[in-house]
């Protein structure tokens, strides 16, 4: 499956020009493969499908039932060192294995710690699937392999969204024209 996903990921974004694996105690391997197109470069994890996302309450986890995703964030090269976000990446990739949590599009994944040096993101919001990457159908029973975008969030963004939810967030960036892509942006007006 994770040579089905890879092919997906080329087809959508080119041909990658870096990957690096991370391996963390009790979960598989995951890795992250950087794509740059133009002045955007993307990263994208690789790994994270593998097993289905499950309810952490559920009794068993079913090997084959459960949604699956994998994360891409786009940014705009050359303006900071976002290379160093893929540990960070790897780390999100870990969540469902490590945590028990099921990413969906609305969701906030925190880091506690910058998304890469000096960056004032340390959680991304979960964008809606499709855009970018079409979902990967896979043979039943498993579910589709869905590419969430991450939107980079500061800590008063995330705080914001906690209380007024991601859609409201997301009128904000857009009222505001918030250049989601640029890794220095200010943060947006949250006041009114």
């Amino acid at each position: 499956m994770l040579e089905l996903t890879e092919r997906r990921l080329r087809a959508a974004l080119g041909e990658p020009d870096a990957r690096a694996a991370v391996t963390f105690l009790g979960t598989e391997r995951i890795e992250v493969l950087r794509f740059a197109d133009g002045d955007v470069i993307r990263y994208a994890t690789l790994g994270m499908a593998r097993q289905p996302m499950s309810d952490p309450t559920a009794p068993t986890a079913d090997p084959f039932r459960g949604p699956r995703a994998e994360l891409v964030l786009s940014v705009r090269g050359g303006r900071a060192d976002t290379d160093k976000v893929l540990r960070p990446l790897a780390v999100l990739a870990a969540t469902p294995q490590v945590e028990g949590v099921v990413v969906a599009p609305g969701a906030s994944l925190d880091l506690g710690e910058p998304l890469w040096p000096g960056a004032p993101f340390s959680a991304v919001l979960v964008a809606e699937p499709g855009g970018l990457v079409a979902d990967l159908e896979l043979p039943e029973p498993m579910e589709a392999v869905r590419f969430f975008p991450l939107l980079p969030m500061t800590a008063n963004e995330a705080a914001w969204k906690r209380v007024h939810g991601a859609a409201a967030l997301q009128e904000r960036w857009l009222a505001a024209g918030t250049d989601l892509r640029d890794p220095l942006r200010a943060p947006v007006p949250l006041a009114g």
